[in-house]
Formats: structure tokens, sequence, C-alpha cells
């Protein structure tokens, strides 16, 4: 009997050619949420060019999940001042996480289609305008928030929350915005609520999609561990990169990505 020395075929190279695809977008999303925030404006299309539009984005969710919750821990000292606060945001975080990821899964994925576009290129343009909104956070510090301010801003975190579990490119922005008047501090302290706000919203939308099966777990797991190892690369080096440059980069696959999903749309 002869060895079979047949080379691979076809579909097992696009099989590992989609795996790195996938597995190099949540590495470079992992390493751009440690610095920027905004991966998941390179994990959703990459994940939209092998599966449909609604497990693409709860594949993207669970992939992108331990990189939320390692973030959250990384600014575990500035949350411990804010503790007050993220119990009071966390309710309509997580209801407002779990009635998004619930109507992302209950209207047809052609809904979804229909809606793409324009979550991509919001997204895109709240990250565009991250850094002057940063700038703007830092030389603009609140008093302690009224009765009235909290619950507006409680409002505005479940709906928050909601589009978080819809969709969630741009929540961080979001986020910024809203908890600025509310007292916490630097932007650090801001960026720690934030963080842990994010993962709860993503944890909750993640149960969802694991109990309704949309969630795509050949890419997912290889995924989740090229995000962690680029989220841990990306932290450690976080101070020697030019976040101007990933910026850059990010904002353009966005503004890319929404026309080309304009386009498709157009053209369906």
């Amino acid at each position: 009997m002869t060895a079979d020395c047949r080379l691979p075929t076809a579909d097992y190279m696009d099989e590992f050619l989609t795996y790195l695809l996938l597995g190099l977008s949540a590495f470079a999303a992992g390493a751009i949420n440690a610095v920027a925030g905004g991966g998941t404006l390179l994990t959703f299309p990459a994940l939209l060019s092998v599966i449909d539009s609604v497990r693409a984005n709860a594949t993207s969710t669970v992939a992108l999940m331990p990189g939320s919750l390692a973030g959250a821990w990384g600014y575990r000292t500035e949350l411990a001042r804010n503790r007050r606060m993220v119990l009071y945001l966390l309710p309509p975080s997580l209801i407002g996480g779990g009635l998004g990821s619930w109507l992302l899964t209950y209207f047809p994925a052609s809904v979804f289609d229909g809606v793409v576009p324009w979550l991509v290129l919001g997204a895109a343009v709240l990250f565009l305008v991250q850094k002057p909104l940063g700038r703007w956070l830092k030389t603009h510090p609140h008093a302690e928030p009224t009765g009235a301010t909290l619950a507006a801003v409680l409002g505005f975190q479940f709906l928050i929350g909601v589009y978080g579990g819809y969709f969630g490119a741009g929540i961080g922005i979001l986020m910024l915005t809203s908890l600025s008047f509310m007292g916490l501090g630097d932007i650090h302290h801001v960026n720690g609520v934030k963080t842990i706000l994010a993962a709860a919203m993503n944890a909750v939308a993640v149960i969802w999609f694991i109990y309704k099966e949309v969630v795509v777990w050949r890419y997912a797991l290889v995924m989740a561990a090229a995000g962690v190892v680029g989220g841990y690369l990306g932290a450690r080096g976080a101070r020697r990169l030019k976040p101007d440059a990933v910026r850059f980069i990010v904002i353009l696959v966005g503004f890319g990505v929404a026309a080309y999903c304009f386009w498709r749309q157009l053209h369906s």
C-alpha cells in the first residue's frame, strides 16, 4: 500500500484561510480594544464574510467577552472608588443588554441586515469623535450629580444596554458621554466604570446567544484565544504604541465596512 501524498484540497485551504482571517481579526481587535477600543469593527465584518449577520454578531460578542472581563479587572483600582455608581448602573445595563440580545434573535436576519450599515456607520462616527471627546472630558470635570441627572443617566444607560446587546460597537463612546456628568473623577475612573458596564451588557447577551444556539463555536473559540493574546500584548505595549495610527486604521475599516454594507444592500 502506497502512502497518500495528495496535496490538501481547495476546501482545506479555504478553511485554513478562514480561521487565519478570523484569528487575525480577533487578535487585532483585542489589541485595539486595549489601546483605544472599537475592536468589534474588525471582528464583525470578518465573521460576516462566512456566516449570516445575526450569527456573526453573536459570535463576535462571545469571542471578545474574555477581553472585556480582563479590561474590567485591569481597572479594579478605579472601580473601587466608584462602586456605588456601578451598582446603580448595573441593573439598567443588564436589563438593556438582555432586551437588545433578545431583539437580535427575535426578528428575522433580514431585519438586522437592513440596519447593519447604519449601525456600523454610527459606530465609526462615534469612534471618530472619541479623541476630541476624550480631550473635552479631561477639561470639563463635573460636580456631584443631582437626582434628575442620575435619573437621566440611568435611562440613557438602559438605551445603551439595548444597543449593546443588539450590536455593541460604539457603546464605550456613548457611556463616556453620559458618565462624564456623574462626577466619577478623571477619565481613567470613567473608563473603569464604562468597562465593567460594557462587560455586564456583553455577559447577559452572551448567555442569551448561547441559549438560542446562534453562536458558531468553532469560530468563537479560536477568536477568543486570539483576542486574549492580542489584548494582553496590546495592554503591555499600550504606552509604546502610537494610538493615533491604530485609531486611523479602525476608523478607515469602519467607514469602509459601512460603505461595503450599503453597497451590498443596494445590490441585494
